[in-house]
């Protein structure tokens, strides 16, 4: 996720936005066993930020998705969520993540079955209790309301023609329920019938197209896991774009028909833009990518899985400068790698998200742009104590004091976490460095990996035990002297010099 600036300036803000180990979460899976006359109660997979997240006793390997769209975004869509999971522990009932929707029915293993709320769980009780490694099918009939009341926002988005959807860090479960923690991918298939007129869009390739009395069907798979947060459904008056990229690679474009002609320019600079990721992080993980250009307000852009969700304004506010919307463009596209195809398996591993995301987008505006890294930097070391003081370290956020799950997306995991990486660029030379980046999108590709697994890896292509200089660096309270620049300064001041004011997610601020 990156933000942007809702007011033009002369000089656009720095960005600040935005689990499968057994080990880490073996205390949670003891809270499966549920007595079938309990009360239902909310369970989660014991991440330390947000606990409540996700459930244990299974794991999903596949979701299949069915919206029917009425033509209004302001009405509840008709939905099917289908569920295929293994079974991890004996269940007398299972709980999905799902807070925002009216249950029909539910049915496990084709026979019906009982239901009921508890906090933003879906407890079921099944006919009959599951047994441990059992494969077993989980179907739902809901609706699915793009309404939002409380001021919660994510989940559908309501643009000026349709839906988006916009899912971090924790309201896919307010579409459709599922176990909604990055810990637990799985391979999607998604459909949607909507009116005649308009476009649906989703991740993946699309799999059928099926026209029938006035409705199309519109039917999408991925061919790769997928978190729930990095869902994406589009459904508007739109043009879809098509290019190729590196190798052949399908770039598919979705805009507002009516703004066409103004986005094709930035669109065209895709291909450009994952070649040279490819050059830095090895080759593109998933089998197409995309930009899907929102006709919404959002304050934010967001890196769902082969479809990367903008909004219209960062490509039509003349106020922002050429290099600065291709550098976010390009932080959107990084997230492929480092996000998406590597996910972090706890929320305290968003910094190797965000990190890995705002390096390449800074990196990438020094070498196209000119604007200097090592300039950035320094002025992220100079504030760096204060982003630690203020959100804790990169690694150890702190949780969001106003409960909002966005709130963890601070400038602590951003430039601060970018900092990080170029003290280790630094410390081990820019050879290791760019073997270590290849390395890891290479070696945790499809799967989740942890803050200890980049630790380990780094020493590995280092030659050295690297423990110690990570443990001030992601973990300290205070940042360390920086390698190779024995003069930068922290400063005390409310903002080191060349640093732009964060701003705060609409709706989300703390």
């Amino acid at each position: 996720m990156l933000h942007t600036p809702r007011t033009p300036a002369s000089r656009p803000p720095a960005r600040s936005r935005r689990l499968r180990a057994a080990a880490l979460f073996a205390s949670a899976a003891s809270v499966c066993l549920v007595a079938a006359n309990a009360p239902p109660v909310p369970l989660g997979v014991g991440d330390r930020l947000f606990p409540h997240l996700g459930n244990p006793g299974y794991d999903v390997a596949a979701y299949d998705l069915s919206f029917t769209y009425s033509g209004s975004n302001s009405r509840p869509l008709k939905a099917v969520t289908v569920i295929d999971a293994r079974t991890t522990a004996e269940l007398d009932r299972i709980n999905l993540d799902f807070a925002h929707g009216k249950v029909d029915s539910v049915e496990v293993d084709g026979e019906p079955a009982g239901f009921a709320s508890a906090g933003e769980d879906l407890v079921i009780t099944p006919a009959k209790p599951l047994a441990e490694g059992e494969l077993t099918r989980i179907t739902v009939r809901h609706g699915s309301d793009p309404v939002y009341r409380g001021g919660r926002q994510g989940g559908w988005v309501r643009t000026s023609d349709g839906l988006a959807m916009a899912n971090q860090a924790d309201v896919a479960h307010l579409v459709f329920p599922c176990n909604d923690h990055p810990l637990d991918k799985a391979r999607f298939t998604i459909r949607v019938t909507a009116p005649d007129g308009l476009t649906v869009a989703a991740n993946g390739l699309p799999a059928a197209v099926e026209r029938s009395g006035g409705t199309t069907t519109w039917t999408y798979r991925t061919a790769h896991p997928m978190a729930t947060e990095l869902a994406q459904v589009s459904i508007g008056r739109s043009t879809v774009l098509y290019r190729t990229g590196p190798h052949g690679l399908p770039v598919r474009d979705v805009v507002p028909t009516r703004h066409h002609a103004v986005l094709e320019p930035w669109l065209a600079k895709t291909p450009g833009q994952i070649a040279w990721m490819e050059s830095k992080a090895g080759p593109y993980p998933f089998e197409t990518y995309g930009l899907l250009v929102a006709d919404a307000t959002t304050g934010y852009e967001l890196e769902t899985q082969t479809l990367s969700l903008f909004e219209r304004e960062l490509f039509t506010e003349r106020a922002y400068p050429r290099w600065y919307v291709e550098s976010i463009m390009v932080h959107e596209l990084s997230h492929q790698w480092f996000g998406n195809s590597v996910g972090p398996r706890s929320w305290s591993d968003l910094w190797l998200n965000e990190g890995h995301a705002t390096w390449y987008e800074a990196l990438y505006a020094e070498e196209k742009a000119g604007k200097s890294l090592r300039d950035r930097m320094k002025a992220a070391y100079g504030a760096s104590d204060r982003w630690r003081a203020s959100g804790g370290p990169p690694a150890a956020p702190k949780p969001p004091g106003n409960g909002s799950k966005t709130g963890i997306f601070r400038a602590n995991v951003y430039d601060g976490a970018a900092l990080v990486l170029y003290a280790l660029r630094q410390e081990i030379g820019v050879p290791a460095f760019g073997l270590l980046e290849r390395e890891w999108a290479g070696r945790y590709r499809d799967g989740t990996a942890t803050t200890a697994d980049f630790v380990r890896l780094a020493s590995e292509v280092a030659g050295r035990d690297l423990n110690g200089f990570f443990q001030g660096w992601l973990y300290g309270t205070k940042t360390p002297p920086m390698p190779g620049h024995p003069d930068w300064r922290r400063t005390s001041a409310d903002r080191a010099p060349g640093v732009p004011a964060v701003p705060v997610r609409k709706g989300h601020g703390e």
